[in-house]
């Protein structure tokens, strides 16, 4: 898989990004300079979190004969601490359908074994930053 970002414009930070066959965009928040027309990266990282909760909670209920019908998850960043090191995020799913309190336990222990969630707290992640060869303008 590969993901390509690409400036829009020269005057503002909106870039496209494509993901296979999927384009999304993000740009800075008008706190920042940018026009705030799309999420942050921030945004992506936090709602990366969201998505594979929810995904690895129908994932498995389905996989278990678990009756959930639908997850929402709600997430509230707290990056004040960010410059020293501290990223907080907090989550509150709420699980639908007839579930006993059993199921309920069950899932929202998967929930913090989705692999994003294991990513982001227990894994060492090693980034390569190149630059490409050559001049290029457009």
């Amino acid at each position: 898989m590969t993901i390509t970002l690409n400036t829009e414009s020269a005057d503002s930070y909106r870039h496209s990004l494509q993901i296979d066959d999927h384009q999304l965009f993000t740009d800075l928040p008008q706190a920042l300079g940018g026009d705030d027309s799309a999420p942050s990266p921030h945004d992506y990282f936090d709602a990366a979190l969201g998505a594979c909760k929810a995904l690895t909670l129908k994932y498995y209920a389905r996989k278990k004969g678990i009756p959930l019908t639908g997850v929402s998850v709600d997430l509230q960043r707290d990056d004040s601490q960010e410059q020293k090191g501290k990223y907080a995020i907090n989550v509150t799913l709420t699980l639908k359908g007839v579930l006993t309190a059993e199921q309920r336990a069950e899932l929202h222990r998967v929930a913090d074994r989705c692999p994003v969630h294991k990513l982001m707290t227990t894994t060492e992640v090693t980034i390569t930053t190149t630059l490409a060869e050559g001049a290029f303008s457009q």
